[in-house]
């Protein structure tokens, strides 16, 4: 795939003065679908901003008068590798070959280029495959469709006489050939051939096979350029420091010394933050190291993790509770309880957040790496007092998401001050100012509950979470009717296990102003899992079974995490003797439409010092598009999980983050990671979620490792290697205990 995957200039324009290259004919559907395969009202409008091809029969497919083939990313690439797999989606049913299509970035557009899982054009929630199998196939399919019935009038021919290879139409009993750009402007003159049929899965040439991906040359040469490598003539260069408590303000700033730094040339200032532009990114740092500036600190000034934790926990306890899931009643019998408690997490994306930005006073010109690129152009326009359709976003490819670019912060602030200047404005935030202004994932307390038989199984499961809610800031009318955020309880109300009676509630704890809370990779499941599996590996130690018994009894009927299951422990040999303080963990789960098992082996040293031995990954995530893409998300996601649950915490003191970069933040390094065995289950169902999985189910694993090697359960999160030494089978505030649950007879 080319690099130069052209952004800048498919921007939404005005209908008038127009000149369109193609004839459209027949009904347009309505604007407001969802990725639809078929011709809507916008496209029109939409395609002759993109260069007006000779064919555009969707939103998504171009070909030009060179015969060049062009895909319309409605999703954006940020490492998952969908634009490899959307490209094999179209490819297959299009007959044309991986090497043959050029991804480009979508322009904002939800009414052309929402995914309709989410309602909008975003990218995340490990939407993107699902959100567009069927409807990426039926776009080529129509295409085709056009195309050799174009080639078929021509010869006077039926088009079921006719097949296709790599863009060439043949009609076999005459010999003849025509190429896709040979019929293309007559195609692009056909009315929208409505339904068209898909190919069988045994006839797939790409779905399903390892492809390598599209974008894997570019970016290992160092050509692919993210948001961070843009560079737009006239630009000037600034970073920026905002107030570092929450809901803070600049009260005053003396830059005398600042503007005596060498390549410096503007001081600029916000309500809440100063910005020090410079001929480049070294001066402008310089310059606000340079910076005395006064704060007003605000409300929070003397806000502490401590009194977050004291809060949340008084709201789980007292606090009004929603239910979000309640199946009969709770028996009288065995009861086992248990409290868990999880930290913010910050994103820390490879690629520091950055925006460029033109404002002038006929439009604004932005380029940015962002996952939510209608709403970047909206809030532009708020800011700049701009119609919208003066606004263009040139969207870059992202160095990292995981939910942080999900958010328009970063935007809004380069657009805020690019006002204040004639000249482009690209912003870099240094790592130490993303980590301490994240939008942070939330903290969790949950108190979990079983009345147990005789066996020691479950037949009553009880969840009471408290936490923030970020779909009531993110979408508040996403919320459910009785103001549950079905977020909080993905994966604890819809268990893979077969358990008669279960109550799952939710007390919303709205966090300090001024502090907010964001998606992170994983979201609702990666809490979820790790307080429902952990606790199930409880159970089971308590019944003192085998945990994979345990769960395999559990799971009698439901075959595909049954088998996922299976496959797992047959890779990791799961039973057979293990050294001392060496010990495998378990965990299951159902995350984002996949069924997943994941096994980790674990040695802890005398210290307390955790070596990861090797790690073992199932999944049955459906119709597998890309193989080679799942194994990598898969490994990487894992990875990522488990970093998160060794190493990372975000806390408050005086009002403001701690953390500030990888040294105090810190991530698994190459030599710690473990080996990463994944098995793909074969299946024919719909695809599920995979860019969070691994993740997701990454900590229980983890810490039921752990617990095999030491025996000490471990109910927080990060974990902490001083409640692991061998002298130490305690933590004071709880993090870490023994095995013995409370237990209760109710």
């Amino acid at each position: 795939m080319s690099n130069d995957v052209a952004a800048g200039r498919r921007a939404f324009l005005k209908a008038g003065g127009l000149a369109v290259a193609f004839s459209w004919l027949g009904p347009a559907r309505s604007a407001l679908a969802l990725v639809d395969p078929h011709r809507q009202a916008g496209d029109m409008l939409a395609a002759a901003a993109d260069g007006a091809p000779v064919f555009a029969p969707n939103a998504f497919v171009r070909i030009d008068a060179d015969g060049a083939i062009r895909l319309v990313m409605p999703m954006v690439e940020m490492g998952q590798s969908i634009y490899t797999g959307s490209c094999m989606l179209l490819a297959e049913e299009l007959d044309v070959g991986l090497d043959q299509i050029r991804v480009e970035h979508a322009p904002p557009s939800d009414a052309l280029y929402g995914m309709k899982i989410l309602k909008a054009q975003i990218t995340g929630g490990s939407t993107s495959t699902r959100s567009t199998f069927t409807e990426l196939r039926q776009a080529g399919a129509v295409a085709r469709s056009l195309l050799v019935a174009a080639a078929a009038a021509r010869w006077k021919v039926t088009p079921d006489s006719c097949t296709v290879e790599r863009g060439v139409i043949h009609h076999r009993a005459s010999g003849r050939r025509l190429r896709y750009a040979q019929v293309a402007v007559a195609a692009g003159k056909l009315p929208d051939p409505g339904d068209v049929k898909l190919k069988d899965a045994s006839a797939f040439r790409l779905i399903g096979k390892p492809m390598a991906r599209l974008d894997a040359h570019d970016k290992v040469r160092g050509a692919t350029r993210f948001g961070i490598d843009v560079e737009v003539p006239g630009m000037r260069v600034a970073t920026v420091k905002a107030c570092p408590t929450f809901g803070g303000r600049l009260v005053n700033v003396d830059d005398q010394a600042a503007r005596a730094v060498p390549g410096v040339i503007d001081i600029l200032r916000i309500d809440n933050a100063v910005a020090v532009v410079a001929t480049h990114f070294w001066a402008a740092k310089r310059g606000l190291e340079a910076l005395e500036i006064e704060w007003e600190h605000g409300v929070n000034a003397a806000l502490t993790t401590k009194d977050l934790r004291g809060a949340l926990a008084a709201s789980q306890a007292r606090g009004h509770a929603i239910v979000g899931h309640d199946t009969g009643s709770r028996p009288v019998g065995d009861r086992a309880e248990a409290t868990y408690r999880l930290p913010m997490l910050a994103h820390a994306t490879m690629e520091p957040l950055n925006a460029t930005v033109h404002v002038t006073s006929s439009g604004c010109e932005i380029w940015a790496g962002t996952q939510v690129p209608t709403r970047v152009v909206a809030n532009a326009a708020k800011i700049t007092g701009l119609p919208v359709e003066k606004i263009t976003l040139h969207a870059q490819y992202l160095g990292g998401g995981f939910g942080r670019r999900l958010e328009t912060d970063y935007v809004d602030q380069a657009v805020a001050f690019a006002r204040l200047v004639a000249y482009p404005l690209k912003i870099v935030w240094t790592r130490e100012e993303d980590i301490r202004h994240d939008i942070v994932r939330p903290m969790y307390h949950d108190v979990v509950s079983a009345v147990v038989d005789k066996q020691g199984y479950p037949v009553w499961f009880g969840d009471r979470i408290c936490s923030a809610t970020v779909l009531g800031r993110w979408r508040p009318g996403g919320m459910r009717k009785n103001g549950l955020d079905g977020d909080a309880i993905e994966c604890a109300a819809d268990l893979p296990y077969a358990i008669p009676h279960m109550k799952v509630e939710w007390v919303r704890h709205d966090m300090p102003a001024g502090l907010l809370v964001g998606w992170w990779r994983g979201v609702g499941a990666l809490h979820n899992l790790f307080v429902v599996e952990s606790f199930f590996d409880e159970l089971a130690h308590r019944a003192k079974a085998d945990p994979v018994a345990w769960r395999r009894a559990m799971l009698h009927d439901n075959p595909r995490t049954l088998a996922v299951l299976e496959r797992a422990a047959a890779k990791m040999g799961w039973g057979s003797p293990l050294p001392a303080r060496v010990g495998r963990g378990v965990a299951v789960g159902e995350p984002f439409g996949s069924k997943v098992c994941a096994m980790v082996e674990v040695e802890v040293g005398a210290q307390g010092d955790i070596r990861l031995r090797r790690a073992v990954i199932a999944v049955d995530c459906g119709i597998a598009v890309n193989p080679g893409s799942i194994e990598a998300q898969l490994q990487g996601g894992l990875l990522f999980g488990l970093s998160a649950a060794l190493f990372n915490e975000i806390t408050i003191e005086q009002g403001a983050i701690q953390q500030g970069n990888f040294n105090d933040y810190r991530m698994m390094r190459m030599n710690e990671t473990p080996l990463v065995d994944v098995l793909i289950v074969d299946s024919a169902e719909a695809p599920g979620g995979i860019g969070e999985v691994g993740t997701a189910i990454a900590a229980p694993a983890l810490c039921n490792a752990i617990h095999a090697a030491t025996g000490i359960r471990l109910r927080e999160l990060p974990v902490r290697r001083e409640v692991l030494a061998l002298d130490r089978r305690a933590s004071a505030d709880g993090h870490a205990t023994g095995d013995n649950l409370r237990e209760h007879t109710a």
